[in-house]
């Protein structure tokens, strides 16, 4: 087997995307391996659009890189700005749990015993308005700033506008970086496409306030290539890596339904198969492609990757025993089993409710029509009303969407 260099490796992945460093080749010998990757709790869980640029981070961190993961409790406080308008502040208590959940999740995927964890909280709870607008906000003059494409999109014609508090998030963010170099002495800073300026904004603080040279390396965001939208919007369409957000049988089969023209790409981003090993895959893939080997190992490895390997293999086993047969023969406790990595509802419950609860209908009105139309069956018997769900049960929609009453 072929042994990459990190340079190599990240390109062949396809991790890179904008970076301040001229040759890839300089990350093989650099003489500080330390690294910052932050992600702000707006949300309890983070998508597979995240679990992009965590998986680059594990790449870095398989080559010797140490690995700083900074969870943004001040920064998560104002919200990152969107192109199209402003974010709802989130409640502080609420913020608060986000970042112990993100915090958990971004430890488990980087896989590393040595990982510092950070809070940008920490360093900005007691520091003083004017000090801060002192220090960094006369390091940058306007015309950077509204330079930046996301300031253009909101203050644009026909752009939203855009409040102080997110106008300034840059500088914050910039901040972090700066107080990571004084701190740890991190001179690179790892994020995907999108947060690149951001990035610059620290570089710049590090450069003018302490002479010194900074980097960033970010990843391309990925497609979707069917919808043609980035993986892990939360706008209706977000596939997350905390199980009661996205179901892991929900998550395996997000992966195995990938088409073929996507599933190379994916498995080098998101799972830790080698060279050699997607080569292989897509080989039987070439020879048998209706039997869709590659997607299924594309499921096999992000889900391992996400809830470990005994998950992995308990919704591999699920899935082909839920397409396997007839339904209506499953016993209560074999379901009950399923419910550790299906969506589940509480027995007693209308069908109606049941369908909303479980994410398998968005409302009670699409429950209707679908139970009209005949998509929904519950124990493999088709539903003809909201009736009430009393006994454990296994419901479907579809052909491919399952939770369990239990």
């Amino acid at each position: 087997m072929e042994i990459m260099k990190l340079s190599e490796e990240l390109i062949w992945r396809g991790f890179a995307a904008e970076t301040t460093i001229k040759d890839p080749a300089e990350l093989d010998i650099r003489a500080s391996k330390k690294f910052y990757w932050g992600a702000d709790p707006s949300a309890d869980s983070l998508t597979i659009g995240n679990l992009a640029a965590a998986m680059m981070c594990a790449c870095f961190v398989r080559h010797g890189y140490e690995p700083y993961l900074l969870v943004g409790g001040a920064t998560g406080q104002i919200g990152d700005p969107k192109d199209n308008g402003e974010r709802e502040l989130k409640p502080l208590e609420e913020v608060e749990y986000n970042k112990v959940r993100i915090a958990e999740q971004m430890r488990r995927i980087i896989r590393n015993e040595d990982t510092v964890s950070v809070d940008n909280y920490d360093w900005f709870k007691d520091m003083k308005y004017l000090d801060f607008l002192r220090e960094v906000g006369k390091a940058f003059s306007m015309t950077q700033l509204l330079d930046r494409q996301f300031v253009q999109n909101r203050i644009g014609e026909g752009g939203s506008g855009i409040s102080y508090a997110e106008f300034s998030y840059t500088l914050i963010q910039g901040y972090d970086f700066l107080h990571l170099y004084r701190e740890y002495g991190i001179d690179l800073q790892l994020c995907g496409a999108d947060q690149f300026g951001n990035c610059s904004s620290g570089i710049h603080l590090i450069k003018r306030l302490e002479g010194a040279t900074a980097d960033a390396w970010s990843t391309p965001l990925v497609i979707d290539p069917v919808t043609g939208r980035k993986f892990g919007k939360s706008e209706g369409n977000a596939v997350w890596l905390a199980s009661d957000r996205t179901s892991i049988f929900d998550f395996y089969q997000f992966w195995i339904n990938q088409p073929d023209t996507a599933v190379e790409n994916l498995m080098k981003i998101y799972t830790l198969y080698n060279k050699d090993e997607v080569e292989a895959i897509m080989a039987q893939q070439e020879k048998n492609p209706e039997l869709r080997v590659a997607q299924k190992k594309l499921a096999v490895g992000v889900t391992e990757v996400v809830h470990g390997k005994e998950a992995a293999e308990a919704v591999t086993n699920l899935s082909e025993r839920l397409f396997a047969g007839n339904l209506g023969e499953l016993a209560s406790d074999e379901i009950v089993e399923f419910g550790e990595y299906l969506a589940k509802g509480q027995i007693g419950s209308r069908l109606f409710d049941l369908l909303v609860e479980t994410g398998l209908c968005a409302s009670k009105n699409e429950a209707r029509k679908l139970i009209s139309a005949g998509a929904i069956s519950v124990n493999g018997v088709k539903a003809a009303d909201d009736v009430a769900v009393d006994q454990v049960a296994l419901l479907k929609r579809g052909k491919n969407k399952f939770a369990v009453v239990m």
